[in-house]
């Protein structure tokens, strides 16, 4: 167990309310651990979840959280907004291009209808792939942007020292960390309704 005074501002007697608020948290932490699935119950020792605790008391750790899912929730919104603005994009070439067609097919020969058709079958083959290609490009762009913020967030939350955060690409280790911030953020919204925070 750390002592105490790595809290900031708690003084040797203030060391009774930091015990007692641990205690609490560690109390807390146990029954929202029953919730999950008990593969990864198995996981979190006991040590696990009082160094949990213990880098709670203070709630800085609450306030990283909410900052580090505000910035999430922002890049997603920004990425799903880019990812419409190009589906329009794509929405205004085709209805170009129909509108092209259509007017080159009402200003056709009827001899040169055979080879119209076939170019406009083209050029509509070729914006689809430049379609399907810059949707690809999107589709990665958001993906790599995604995975730098796991990796952010990871690192931040390591730096924090909240336990089980370190930079990882593990399917296993990333549900654990997801577990565990779940966990943070019931406690969280717990003591901000019971007027603890």
């Amino acid at each position: 167990m750390q002592e105490m005074d790595a809290y900031p501002g708690v003084t040797g007697g203030d060391s009774t309310k930091q015990q007692e608020r641990h205690y609490y948290l560690l109390s807390e932490l146990q029954t929202l651990v029953k919730d999950l699935p008990s593969s990864f119950q198995q996981r979190l020792s006991y040590n696990t979840l009082s160094d949990l605790a213990l880098a709670l008391i203070d709630g800085t750790v609450y306030e990283i959280v909410q900052g580090l899912l505000d910035i999430q929730h922002l890049t997603e919104k920004n990425l799903y907004n880019q990812r419409q603005k190009l589906h329009g994009e794509h929405q205004a070439l085709r209805l170009e291009l129909l509108r092209k067609h259509k007017d080159a097919l009402q200003s056709c020969k009827s001899h040169n209808l055979g080879l119209l058709k076939s170019n406009q079958q083209s050029e509509v083959e070729a914006l689809d792939i430049r379609v399907r290609e810059e949707q690809k490009m999107m589709d990665k762009k958001i993906v790599a942007e995604m995975d730098q913020k796991v990796i952010d967030q990871q690192n931040t939350l390591e730096k924090a020292g909240v336990p089980g955060f370190y930079i990882t690409t593990n399917p296993q280790e990333l549900t654990m960390q997801m577990n565990l911030l779940e966990l943070v953020l019931k406690l969280q919204q717990k003591e901000s309704q019971s007027g603890i925070l």
